[in-house]
């Protein structure tokens, strides 16, 4: 890739965190918990990143917003349509991950 201009690859990986953001929405039952324990990062990251880059830019986007551009819908909502309770073993798997540094 080091022979395309930066815009084009800036539109490159838009398109991919586009791509993303809608395959997550398509993916539901793709719970946050395992999304962290396997990859280190989830919906709620994707967010705060979308939120962090705002802010970096000066732009003013609530937190809520920017979980809603990810999520599709407002946060709570999607809460009580999909989120499961974690288990024992995903709550026992996420905290090892984190003692680690994840």
């Amino acid at each position: 890739m080091n022979d395309i201009s930066p815009q084009t690859q800036t539109e490159l990986e838009a398109a991919v965190f586009r791509r993303l953001v809608a395959h997550l929405r398509e993916r539901p039952d793709a719970q946050n918990i395992d999304l962290m324990n396997l990859a280190g990062f989830c919906r709620n990251c994707l967010s705060n990143w979308l939120k962090e880059a705002a802010d970096e830019r000066g732009l003013a986007i609530s937190k809520d917003a920017s979980r809603e551009h990810v999520y599709g819908m407002p946060y709570e909502d999607w809460k009580r349509q999909h989120q499961k309770d974690a288990t024992a073993e995903q709550q026992a798997k996420f905290a090892d991950g984190h003692a680690k540094g994840h």
